[in-house]
């Protein structure tokens, strides 16, 4: 008996360590994808926040919602498209940025609040909180990896050092990479063993 309660204990860690693997491979597809086609994210997550809009609007409409919970929602997807304004150049020390974050914060407390409360399925709770709560800031999380692809302009935000020019601070700039796509390359590169090649 406690044999295979012991491979039981074993075949879950073996189906973890599975699911991460994928879950890892799929995120350094999707900012692969988000850094080659910056155009179309941006227009598919803009649908993104209006459908979830929509959706808020259909909960006051339909459902007897609290008016704390949609109402704050509104004001995150607002924020989440004045984030796409500047898309893909994402400023995580920006005002709007920073009411998003918070927002993501205050809606998850007030819909555990409420779920706690107010009784609905299992469905029900996760595709209010996948459609609602996670979906736009998951994009956007994953999207900030196209910000290290940007070309320079004279409207960074950052003021000029010294007398370097445009292109110049931008390359200073490049070294840092801190998005999604360069935390998976990092990851890749020390944890992966490297081929070396054969020379005759």
């Amino acid at each position: 008996m406690w044999f295979i309660y012991v491979l039981s204990w074993l075949a879950l860690l073996i189906q973890v360590c599975f699911i991460t693997v994928s879950l890892a491979a799929g995120l350094y597809y999707l900012a692969e994808l988000v850094e080659e086609y910056t155009v179309i994210t941006k227009k598919v997550i803009w649908w993104m926040i209006v459908i979830t809009l929509l959706i808020y609007i259909g909960f006051i409409i339909f459902e007897d919602f609290p008016y704390s919970i949609t109402i704050c929602g509104i004001i995150s997807q607002v924020a989440h498209l004045l984030i796409l304004n500047t898309f893909p150049y994402v400023l995580i020390t920006s005002p709007v940025f920073l009411v998003s974050v918070i927002m993501l914060v205050v809606n998850h407390y007030l819909a555990f609040q409420y779920f706690a409360a107010v009784y609905y399925s299992f469905s029900e709770v996760m595709a209010y909180f996948t459609l609602c709560l996670w979906l736009v800031p998951f994009a956007l999380f994953v999207s900030l990896s196209a910000n290290e692809n940007t070309l320079p302009t004279v409207a960074e935000t950052r003021p000029l050092l010294d007398d370097n020019d445009v292109v110049t601070n931008y390359f200073s700039r490049k070294s840092k990479k801190y998005g999604l796509l360069s935390f998976f390359n990092y990851a890749k590169e020390s944890i992966l063993p490297q081929r070396s090649k054969k020379t005759f």
